[in-house]
């Protein structure tokens, strides 16, 4: 027997305030002590689970740094764009309005989560694994408003070269401490993309 609707809405959102809890607890950890020096147990601790519940959210630690909930909300915005837009303006146009979401206490997290990736050569690296699985999905949404399959080439190309345009933003971005909106720099990066790159 199935659980009725408002019980697993009630179960996503306990998972969702979870998930957030770690992630909180982790970062003001790191910013306290050090990435290296923090281990999963004082994670697990300061955010009140055990650290078999830690690892039921994030498989490793860095994961906790690595992983964010942008993905999905952009290519489910993505879906609502007008069928006549181009593939390049309709993700601009979902990828602002999913930051514009961003709350500015949200914004701090990520910021703090970008230094931390850019400050630990381990971090860099396994972001690389991230990217692909974004522009993964972001091709599953572009290939859907084409009517292709995920793997096609344009698909593919259309997610990687917004992903790409995205990752120099948000390193200038972090650069700037996070003085600007992150949905204005990251608007401004596909804007250049959307244009051809002309200046």
């Amino acid at each position: 027997m199935s659980s009725p609707p408002h019980a697993e809405g009630l179960r996503e959102r306990k998972k969702a305030r979870t998930r957030r809890t770690i992630r909180e607890q982790a970062l003001r950890l790191f910013a306290e002590q050090g990435y290296e020096a923090t281990t999963v147990e004082q994670i697990a601790e300061a955010a009140e689970i055990s650290p078999s519940t830690f690892f039921r959210y994030f498989p490793a630690k860095e994961d906790v740094v690595l992983q964010d909930d942008y993905d999905p909300p952009v290519a489910a915005l993505l879906a609502g764009q007008p069928a006549g837009l181009a593939p390049v303006p309709a993700l601009r146009a979902a990828t602002r309005e999913a930051f514009a979401r961003i709350s500015a206490e949200e914004e701090r997290r990520i910021l703090a989560r970008a230094k931390l990736l850019l400050g630990h050569p381990a971090l860099r690296a396994r972001t690389v694994d991230h990217l692909v699985g974004a522009v993964g999905v972001l091709a599953e949404g572009v290939a859907g408003r084409l009517g292709r399959d995920a793997a096609d080439p344009l698909a593919r190309t259309v997610a990687g070269a917004v992903v790409g345009a995205l990752i120099p933003a948000l390193f200038s971005w972090t650069a700037g401490d996070g003085a600007r909106r992150l949905a204005d720099v990251a608007d401004e990066a596909l804007a250049l993309l959307e244009s051809g790159l002309r200046p």
